[in-house]
């Protein structure tokens, strides 16, 4: 089955997988839009788990300070390339994880990978890198992390 150019585009607005993906999930759930997202998510978690192994030599710090300047993060996000360390969806996942991490004070890496995404409960952290890996096709790691607070005595 053939599908149409409006169902393709929407499917990519929703998910931001390639259009050829998006025309190949589609037509293996014959139309149906919502099958053909569970599909992709299906396929991005196999390639990320295939990305999982390969050296991260590249990466970026990213920052967080709260308004109130009472806690702020600091965070070392890696991955393969410089190109994708430039990339503006890299970049903008870091500072998610930062708002993540001011927001839940994780005590370590562990349990902040499996933590609910405060933006969507149903992902967990690890959930949203494995979206990135697929979507952006390199191995990603949150190599460290530090989360700092004012304390009243």
């Amino acid at each position: 089955m053939m599908s149409n150019i409006n169902q393709v585009k929407q499917l990519r607005e929703e998910t931001e997988a390639p259009i050829n993906e998006c025309l190949k999930a589609l037509s293996e759930a014959k139309g149906d839009r919502e099958k053909a997202k569970e599909i992709l998510r299906k396929w991005g978690k196999t390639l990320a788990a295939k990305k999982v192994e390969r050296e991260v030599k590249e990466g970026i710090i990213d920052v967080y300070l709260h308004p109130n300047k009472k806690v702020g993060v600091i965070l070392e996000l890696r991955c393969e390339s410089d190109f994708v360390a430039k990339n503006e969806d890299f970049q903008k996942l870091a500072h998610e994880l930062c708002l993540q991490i001011a927001a839940m004070d994780p005590e370590n890496q562990d349990l902040f990978l499996s933590q609910p995404w405060i933006k969507d409960e149903t992902k967990k952290i690890k959930d949203l890198l494995t979206e990135h890996i697929a979507k952006l096709g390199e191995n990603i790691v949150v190599r460290s992390f530090s989360r700092l607070s004012v304390r009243k005595p």
